[in-house]
C-alpha cells in the first residue's frame, strides 16, 4: 500500500511536499481541509487550496472547526484524503478530543491517506507535544515557539504515529523541546521535521524523507540523555 500518514514541518517554499500525499490519494482527490477557525478560516483554506492544487490535480474541500468546537470524524467519510492544517496546536488537540479513537479507526476503514501540517503533524502523534518553551521553569526554546503554553505540554493524540512530533525544527528551534520530552519520557522517541520538509512513513517499518530540510530523530539513552540523528531528503529512517 506504500505510506498512508505524511508529515509536514510547515512552510510554504514549496509545494512538492504535498505530492506523495496526493498520489496516495488517487486520481484527482477530493481533499479534506482541516482547518482550526480562529476567524481567518477562508482565508486559510484559500492558502492551503493554492498549495495542493499547485502540487497535483486535486479538489481541496474546506472542513472548518470554529474554536471552542469539536471535529465530527464522519466529516472525513466523503474525501480521498484527509489533510489537517496549521495553526495553534493546543487548538486542534482539543478539536479531536472527541475522535481520538474513531477517526484513525474510519482512516484505516476507508483507506484514507492522512497528511498533517505544522500541528496537523504534532497531533498525529499518540502522544502530541502541543507546545510550552519551559521545562521545570527552565528554557528550553525560544518562546515565541510556546504555542502560548509556558511548560512542556504533551497530550494524548490520534496515534496515527508511535513517536512525538515536533515542527518548524530548524526554523523555530523547536528540536530541544523534543529532546527534553524525549529524556523526561514525555514521549518514547521523537521526528522534529523542519519547514518544507515531509517525512512519510511506508507500510515497511521506515519512514522517508523528502523537501528541503531534515527531520531529526531524538531517541532515549542512557540517564537523561539523549541521541539525535539528523536525516536529508532521500534517507530512510527505521522505525522502531
Amino acid at each position: 500500500m506504500g505510506s498512508r500518514t505524511f508529515l509536514i514541518g510547515g512552510g510554504w517554499d514549496t509545494a512538492e511536499v504535498y505530492a506523495p500525499f496526493l498520489r496516495a490519494a488517487g486520481d484527482a482527490p477530493r481533499i479534506g481541509c482541516v482547518i482550526a477557525d480562529e476567524g481567518d478560516g477562508e482565508e486559510q483554506f484559500a492558502r492551503y487550496e493554492g498549495a495542493l492544487r499547485k502540487a497535483g490535480d486535486c479538489v481541496p474541500v474546506p472542513l472548518l472547526v470554529p474554536l471552542g468546537t469539536r471535529f465530527e470524524a464522519e466529516r472525513a467519510a466523503d474525501v480521498d484524503g484527509v489533510l489537517v492544517c496549521g495553526g495553534l496546536t493546543p487548538a486542534y488537540q482539543e478539536a479531536f478530543t472527541e475522535c481520538l479513537e474513531v477517526l484513525p479507526r474510519l482512516l484505516a476503514e476507508r483507506g484514507i491517506p492522512y497528511a498533517g501540517f505544522s500541528a496537523g503533524a504534532a497531533v498525529a502523534a499518540r502522544q502530541a507535544v502541543v507546545g510550552g518553551w519551559l521545562l521545570d521553569a527552565v528554557p528550553v526554546c525560544p518562546e515565541d515557539s510556546a504555542e502560548d503554553l509556558a511548560e512542556i505540554d504533551v497530550r494524548p493524540g490520534l496515534g496515527l504515529v508511535p513517536f512525538g512530533v515536533d515542527v518548524h525544527a530548524a526554523q523555530w528551534g523547536t528540536l530541544p523541546r523534543l529532546a527534553a520530552a524525549v529524556a523526561r519520557g514525555y514521549v518514547p522517541y521523537g521526528i522534529a521535521i523542519d519547514e518544507n520538509t515531509l517525512v512519510g512513513l511506508g507500510d515497511d517499518g521506515h519512514a522517508r524523507v523528502s523537501g528541503l530540510g531534515r527531520a531529526h530523530v531524538v531517541r532515549p539513552a542512557e540517564g537523561d540523555a539523549v541521541l539525535v540523528r539528523s536525516h536529508a531528503a532521500g534517507e530512510s529512517i527505521p522505525l522502531p
